[in-house]
């Protein structure tokens, strides 16, 4: 009938196309009364889209309300559910990547969003440098709140990545590429600011039986680079879509 995502007093759902109306306010009413945290419930109406990765949503049940505050990993994070994009199904990947890091280590977050994966980078492995990228000017303010919001020390900067990057003279010992289901890889603007031995996690969206065309596409963009890497592993790191998954490449660049 329906599946649905909760990011913290928000619930999202997405209903099959036959579903009848009173129906929705049913199953509505039914997640209100499970999870006595979620106060709103929203019909996803238009999937994720554009470089911004914004999504349409229509009031179901609930208090009528499009502005989530989510725990994860210790932190709180302040969003709206329709102008920035947030998937708590990435919770495992972002601790996770979280306890990777060293204490000396610079890291740097491309398509950071409102700032989950450079928070909790900053609040668990509490690094050196942490600096977050995100385009969206809206994102991005949120972003900027809930750095304050768990005392963290983060840079936040709003802009392209592709113009970004270009200008910065820093290098980085780890690069995390959160990067929305785009052709471009990004690689290129983001191969010249790693240190030797640094570093880059990228996410790419394929379907299972096409996973080589990951490892050929990272060893493409490097060579053209002209960076050595390692490939260190391959993860899989959620569904998107029928047959269609995130993978996580974690790549140690050599040069």
């Amino acid at each position: 009938m329906a599946n649905y995502d909760i990011i913290g007093n928000i619930a999202i759902v997405k209903f099959n196309r036959s579903v009848k109306s009173a129906d929705k306010k049913k199953f509505a009413a039914g997640l209100l009364s499970r999870h006595k945290n979620v106060r709103t419930v929203l019909e996803k109406t238009r999937k994720f889209s554009g470089r911004l990765r914004i999504q349409k949503t229509k009031y179901i049940a609930g208090e009528k309300n499009k502005e989530a505050l989510h725990k994860e990993g210790g932190c709180v994070f302040r969003l709206n559910v329709e102008k920035c994009y947030f998937s708590p199904r990435l919770s495992n990947e972002r601790i996770e990547i979280a306890n990777l890091v060293g204490k000396d280590e610079s890291v740097l977050v491309l398509f950071g969003g409102v700032a989950p994966f450079a928070v909790l980078i900053a609040k668990i492995a509490k690094p050196k440098r942490v600096v977050s990228v995100e385009l969206g000017k809206e994102c991005n303010k949120y972003a900027v709140d809930n750095v304050k919001r768990n005392k963290t020390n983060v840079s936040v900067i709003q802009g392209d990545v592709r113009r970004v990057l270009p200008k910065m003279k820093e290098k980085f010992d780890r690069i995390v590429m959160a990067r929305p289901n785009l052709k471009d890889s990004f690689l290129d603007v983001a191969f010249p600011r790693i240190k030797k031995s640094g570093v880059i996690h990228y996410y790419g969206f394929y379907e299972q039986e096409k996973l080589a065309q990951l490892s050929e596409l990272l060893e493409k963009e490097a060579k053209k680079a002209r960076k050595k890497i390692k490939i260190l592993g391959i993860k899989k790191a959620g569904d998107i879509g029928v047959r269609k998954f995130r993978y996580r490449a974690d790549l140690r660049v050599l040069n």
